[in-house]
């Protein structure tokens, strides 16, 4: 075949190419054509393979047309440089979804040809790296989009914490949260009940990020409402109906942990029931103890009773609710902060007004600079000061 004839036959290939005939490429390589440029992943270097990636082409991409602006042929060897005009319109490419754009990518290939028909081939182009660039820039606006999620599901779960506690006269209440991630599975909550009564909680649910806070802010929403509802002095039947609920409504596999505890004012004594949670601290003349009942996590199994217990809160005696983030922290070595440690600084410093930033003092001291958060922290502190008989909210 002469010269024009090879630059005529890379012309009608390029084309078919272009529009997706198989049949003419077909038609126009080799048994044994190889390519030696790679276009899309997974694609093979023969005859299947580039008609395979055509095909793909062809799918995601609408009104393709071919410009030839160059071709050189010398001795059985044609080197084309062509412009590729379509729309990406149809259907995601290289991970890409489509645009509606017009776009335009230039493509230089050197193609050998036998017996008038190409045999084989080596090629560069543009276009795969402007679609990588697409690719990009789709993974950046959809970062975006998430990140701008999580700060309004931020704000919105903020908004769900309590913004202040009852002040009672004899009492100090110090709420301290801080998420891990954006949005965190902690939940605390402190609010009134009939009778002068005060409900205080303590929680965390399974997981992280979005679907654990989605999970609190369900829970926490709805031991609030339940405990209102009642208007009951028992923490156990309140954990119980929540339990009900919350087995009906959340994802098999998670499930929340709970501590829930009414405080009466007018006679100095704490009602309690845990539904899983790690156990509060009661500091009290130097000593901590920790305050124990029986119950399984909410959302796990339908059913369940929840053992209740109860404590007189005298002069200076503080209680401490908490979550796994603190006990569970590591430092660089990989060793855990732990419940021991936690206990001796509460029997410790437990008569100490700002018992609650001492810990985090204490913590922050023992990860060492550089730590990442591993999990949500989440301390509440009760504190009964000088004897009152008399409270009140303001």
């Amino acid at each position: 075949m002469s010269a024009e004839e090879n630059m005529a036959l890379a012309r009608r290939f390029m084309e078919a190419r272009v529009k997706g005939d198989l049949d003419a490429m077909d038609e126009m390589m080799a048994p044994n054509f190889v390519s030696h440029a790679r276009l899309l992943p997974g694609q093979q270097p023969n005859r299947e393979g580039i008609k395979w990636a055509s095909s793909q082409l062809v799918v995601a991409f609408s009104k393709p047309s071919v410009v030839v602006e160059d071709q050189v042929a010398a001795g059985d060897k044609v080197v084309s440089r062509f412009i590729v005009h379509y729309t990406h319109d149809q259907g995601e490419l290289m991970g890409v979804a489509p645009t509606g754009r017009a776009m335009t990518s230039m493509h230089i290939v050197i193609q050998r040809i036998f017996e008038g028909k190409i045999a084989e081939e080596w090629g560069i182009g543009t276009m795969g790296w402007k679609l990588r660039g697409q690719r990009l820039e789709q993974e950046r606006i959809e970062r975006e989009l998430v990140e701008q999620e999580l700060r309004m599901a931020r704000t919105i779960q903020q908004a769900s914490l309590p913004k202040e506690v009852p002040t009672l006269v004899g009492w100090q209440i110090t709420p301290y949260y801080r998420p891990a991630r954006e949005v965190g599975g902690d939940f605390y909550d402190v609010f009134d009940l009939e009778e002068a009564r005060v409900g205080v909680v303590v929680g965390d649910a399974t997981g992280k990020g979005m679907p654990a806070a989605l999970v609190v802010s369900a829970a926490s929403s709805m031991l609030r409402a339940v405990a209102q509802a009642l208007g009951s002095s028992s923490p156990g039947e309140v954990l119980a109906q929540v339990n009900e609920t919350l087995f009906a409504r959340i994802p098999a596999n998670m499930f929340v942990t709970c501590f829930y505890a009414i405080l009466d004012p007018k006679n100095d004594s704490l009602r309690y029931a845990n539904a899983g949670h790690d156990l509060p601290y009661l500091w009290h003349g130097g000593t901590s103890e920790e305050l124990r009942a029986r119950g399984m996590p909410l959302g796990l199994m339908a059913g369940m009773n929840y053992e209740e217990g109860e404590v007189s809160l005298r002069e200076e005696d503080a209680v401490l609710f908490y979550s796994d983030g603190l006990v569970e922290a590591h430092d660089s070595k990989g060793e855990m902060f732990g419940f021991p440690r936690l206990r001796a600084l509460v029997a410790e410093h437990g008569e100490e007004r700002r018992v609650g930033d001492l810990l985090l003092e204490e913590l922050y001291s023992f990860v060492g600079e550089g730590w990442e958060q591993e999990d949500d922290i989440t301390l509440l502190t009760l504190k009964r000061s000088a004897s009152l008989n008399a409270w009140c909210e303001l």
